[in-house]
């Protein structure tokens, strides 16, 4: 039997909190009666800066159910520092932790798929989406088409995968040795180069409230999953000012052409050609200070991830 933890990140979520914990105490004692994990297994709640009463909710749930256990963040950090926070804090009470979103919306049937797998000797499982009726169509287009955008820049991630997943205490401690700032799970974790497996994932509709993953929010971390991993967008503008130089030496000699025929504007020569050899050297000049930059700016910051106010 493994002691498990189970991690979930929390902003707001007084509406399906509750509904949540009874799911999942449900679960546990399922997979406790089939002696798939240890009877002090856990229930982790991380409380990112929430603004409503989902801490208040923790704290009663801690009081009243032996698996819930919480974690209460200064303020509120982001998704997937929250998710760090958990794993980082869980990892010394579990053998195994999975990461999945407060809601429910994951398979919990795949959990104990995922224990099976981590008991054949996969150090991290992947929950793979293979069904996202339950996610609005802009979202699913989008999401398809991130995903191809990351294999095109060289991330390697896993197609499908959020940050529904399991990882061992091994794995999770080979984690915590990257000091990323900017964060992105589901690029860093292929990374470890672990063993590892997947289970399906049919994502389910909520309960109850809204998500709280704004389009902002799912911009910025598709930012982070592009900029943490690749380099690619700086060398990309490189081209592209090789690019403006080819086209100002193509306008070079349509405009001594126009010289010599006499059809030139006076004065329109000379503007035109400065402004696309000047522009080509300008966007080769950016896109290489940029590589240096891109390559600095992911070393020097070493701010802490989160701040931890309590622990239940």
């Amino acid at each position: 039997m493994v002691r498990l933890a189970t991690v979930s990140p929390c902003y707001n979520e007084e509406a399906v909190l509750e509904s949540s914990v009874s799911r999942l105490t449900a679960l546990f004692e399922e997979l406790i009666g089939k002696q798939k994990i240890s009877p002090d297994s856990m229930m982790v709640f991380v409380n990112d800066g929430s603004r409503d009463q989902t801490w208040k909710i923790i704290q009663c749930q801690h009081q009243l159910n032996k698996f819930v256990r919480g974690i209460n963040l200064t303020r509120n950090v982001g998704h997937q520092n929250a998710i760090m926070a958990g794993m980082m804090t869980a990892k010394e009470w579990a053998e195994a932790v999975i990461t999945l979103d407060a809601d429910l919306q994951d398979d919990l049937n795949a959990i104990e798929k995922m224990i099976d797998a981590y008991e054949e000797g996969s150090e991290i499982v992947y929950g793979v989406k293979v069904q996202r009726k339950a996610d609005p169509l802009l979202k699913r287009l989008s999401a398809e088409a991130f995903y191809k955008l990351q294999s095109s820049m060289g991330v390697e991630s896993i197609m499908n995968h959020a940050d529904f997943r399991l990882m061992s205490r091994h794995a999770l401690n080979l984690l915590s040795q990257y000091q990323e700032r900017n964060l992105y799970l589901r690029g860093l974790i292929p990374m470890l180069g672990l063993q590892s497996s997947q289970v399906d994932d049919v994502i389910s509709e909520r309960t109850a409230g809204q998500s709280k993953y704004t389009l902002g929010k799912m911009m910025n971390l598709a930012l982070n999953g592009i900029t943490s991993f690749s380099i690619k967008p700086l060398i990309t503008i490189v081209y592209m000012g090789v690019f403006f130089l080819f086209i100002s030496f193509c306008i070079g000699i349509y405009v001594l052409h126009a010289l010599i025929v006499g059809t030139a504007v006076p004065g329109w020569a000379s503007l035109i050609l400065s402004i696309w050899l000047v522009g080509g050297f300008i966007l080769i000049a950016v896109g290489t200070v940029g590589v240096y930059i891109g390559k600095i700016y992911a070393e020097v910051k070493g701010r802490p991830l989160y701040n931890i106010k309590e622990i239940l």
